[in-house]
């Protein structure tokens, strides 16, 4: 089988830092380059580490290079933007979108995204709106494959402490029995699944748009 060169979004966060440790474990994975803001202490030999800035567009696409697939695992919260939802957008809406385009032109032939359940473009909440607009956006290029991956909860160890969201982490597992049938894409999932979930989305011969809740990434 060809082994692939894979780029990473947003490498420092849970889901971007589990699959990347998955990537360089992987033979299948010749090279893995992450784009960064700041420098990162992580060393492999397969391991690239490119900083860039995302807001530069000259920048993002010389960091981007050339690969197979891209990975993007960005996102940032409210509390971290202060409640100013245009710098929500340009890190949840502009950084996914931009790779996008420039990674198409570039000849990646595989996108996978992680969004959130209930995306929807059309929805009254700010952020699921936003994560709609992201995942109808990039669906629209036409890259061999688009993989979108929308987990619920996420469970595992952050850089960052998330108080509301170690109190669910706790919460959720003990309930999560009771939601079936449409509310068992409700049910939490462990950032290192939906890694891996991620990981063998970009190795299997699929093409054309493919959404993954949580049975298909379970």
């Amino acid at each position: 089988m060809h082994t692939q060169t894979a780029v990473v979004l947003g490498a420092t966060g849970m889901v971007g830092g589990l699959l990347v440790q998955q990537l360089l474990q992987n033979d299948l994975f010749s090279a893995v380059r992450i784009l960064v803001r700041k420098p990162v202490s992580m060393q492999h030999p397969k391991l690239e580490v490119k900083q860039v800035k995302f807001d530069d567009a000259e920048s993002f696409n010389d960091g981007l290079g050339k690969a197979d697939s891209i990975f993007c695992c960005v996102g940032t919260t409210q509390k971290k933007v202060k409640n100013d939802k245009s710098a929500y957008r340009k890190v949840d809406y502009d950084i996914p979108v931009t790779a996008a385009q420039l990674a198409l032109k570039n000849g990646f032939r595989k996108y996978l995204l992680v969004s959130a359940v209930g995306a929807n473009p059309n929805s009254a909440n700010f952020y699921l709106q936003l994560k709609g607009s992201v995942e109808e956006d990039i669906s629209s290029l036409p890259f061999e494959s688009t993989h979108i991956f929308r987990p619920s909860l996420l469970m595992g160890n952050r850089n960052e402490k998330r108080t509301g969201e170690n109190i669910a982490q706790v919460v959720m597992p003990l309930i999560s029995w009771t939601m079936i049938g449409p509310l068992r894409k409700f049910r939490p999932i462990t950032g290192e699944k939906v890694a891996r979930s991620m990981m063998n989305a970009a190795l299997s011969p699929l093409t054309g748009l493919h959404v993954y809740q949580y049975d298909q990434m379970k």
